[in-house]
């Protein structure tokens, strides 16, 4: 199945809650009323997109309708790829020979181990001989360590790991001198840690200072996986992580899986950083990289296109 039809497959619901009902406001008007714009505002608030970006799509909405001979739910997907364009970049691997760091956040549940695999897997068909590395470095549960472990040997990677309960900055340590001999990617994998536990946000700032020390650098990027789902929750999340490791990207997973897919809006209104991947799905086939105008495409597509 080609990637648009995974995306359009995995944004079913959010359409049904959020596209559909906005679609059938609109059908055929070419003015709206200030009851139907407040009407849109609430439908887009109920799929998660936030209240601003609400309040000014539903404006915005309102005035070009008035100026645009087309479909009013086509205008629409304009002014959400429009707000999103801006949001993409690719994932950034180092050329100079020096191993590309990825330090990977988010908490249980967003799929965060997985994403890495999965990540990991697109390198490894990308370019075969690559060195891929793993450090195990959510050391507060040995089955994190054992899940990493299960897909460095599926996927070909070097895994660094200490016993459980060890201090993850040592992972990271040992992980990013091993990369150093190797070259390469090297995914560093943190603690699911819930981004209100100071303490566990501390120590993701004490991993980041241990590469800074090592390579005199930081880490090349900077994920946060968010789970869909968790809808408004997922922006406070973000604003958390951010502000203790200054996120390069974020990876927003299980879009599949709820209604509020607007979500992504919100974040992208909230926070500056760029949406490097989403997903729709299991498999590796499921991750792709964001582009602001397939997003729009499916979420906007109507089911006589």
């Amino acid at each position: 199945m080609a990637w648009i039809d995974r995306l359009r497959t995995g944004l079913a619901k959010t359409r049904t809650g959020l596209t559909d009902s906005i679609g059938q406001l609109l059908r055929g008007r070419t003015r709206l009323t200030a009851e139907e714009i407040e009407r849109i505002e609430e439908i887009l608030i109920a799929g998660d997109v936030g209240a601003q970006v609400s309040i000014d799509l539903a404006e915005c909405l309102g005035e070009a309708i008035r100026k645009d001979a087309r479909e009013p739910i086509e205008i629409l997907q304009d002014l959400v790829f429009e707000r999103l364009s801006g949001a993409e970049r690719s994932l950034a691997l180092r050329t100079d020979g020096a191993p590309t760091i990825l330090l990977v956040a988010g908490v249980n549940g967003a799929g965060k181990t997985t994403t890495i695999a999965k990540i990991a897997a697109h390198l490894r068909r990308t370019d075969p001989a690559l060195p891929i590395t793993f450090a195990a470095a959510d050391t507060f549960r040995a089955a994190a360590i054992e899940q990493l472990e299960v897909w460095a040997e599926r996927i070909g990677a070097d895994l660094i790991k200490q016993r459980p309960g060890a201090d993850p900055a040592a992972v990271a340590f040992d992980a990013v001198e091993h990369a150093i001999r190797t070259g390469g990617v090297l995914f560093v994998d943190t603690a699911g840690r819930l981004q209100t536990k100071h303490n566990l946000m501390e120590e993701l700032k004490k991993i980041e200072r241990t590469v800074t020390k090592k390579l005199g650098r930081g880490a090349d990027e900077r994920l946060l996986v968010l789970d869909a789902t968790t809808g408004q929750n997922g922006v406070s999340q973000a604003e958390r992580f951010h502000a203790a490791i200054d996120l390069t990207g974020i990876v927003l997973t299980k879009l599949d899986s709820t209604a509020k897919g607007g979500v992504i809006l919100a974040i992208r209104e909230r926070l500056d950083v760029p949406i490097l991947f989403v997903g729709v799905g299991e498999t590796d086939e499921d991750l792709h990289a964001f582009s602001a105008r397939e997003f729009a495409e499916a979420l906007f597509t109507t089911e006589q296109h």
